[in-house]
Order: structure tokens, then C-alpha cells, then sequence
């Protein structure tokens, strides 16, 4: 997954296990950024999935 969101939508993610045991088969986009940025990233792993 994380080769996938950096190679074809430039966008890097952390696995969701370093948050703890909850975050176990889930991953973050951004705890320290702007709404806009997070959007943007939205439409990016969007424009994957279509």
C-alpha cells in the first residue's frame, strides 16, 4: 500500500499499527496538516480508485 499511494498518487502514509493497537489494518494521511492538504489527498487516492 504505501509504494502504491508514493509511486502513484505522491502521497506518503503511515501504517496505523505505530498509533497503537486500534490502528492496526488502517493507515494515516496526516495528523499535522492543513484541510486543504488533506484534501488534496483525498482526490489523489480517489483518482486511484476509479
Amino acid at each position: 500500500m504505501f509504494d502504491t499511494m508514493l509511486h502513484d498518487a505522491q502521497v506518503v502514509i503511515t501504517p496505523g499499527s505505530g498509533f497503537g493497537a486500534a490502528g492496526e489494518g488502517w493507515f494515516r494521511i496526516s495528523a499535522f496538516n492543513s484541510r486543504a492538504n488533506v484534501e488534496e489527498v483525498c482526490r489523489r487516492i480517489a483518482t486511484l480508485l476509479a
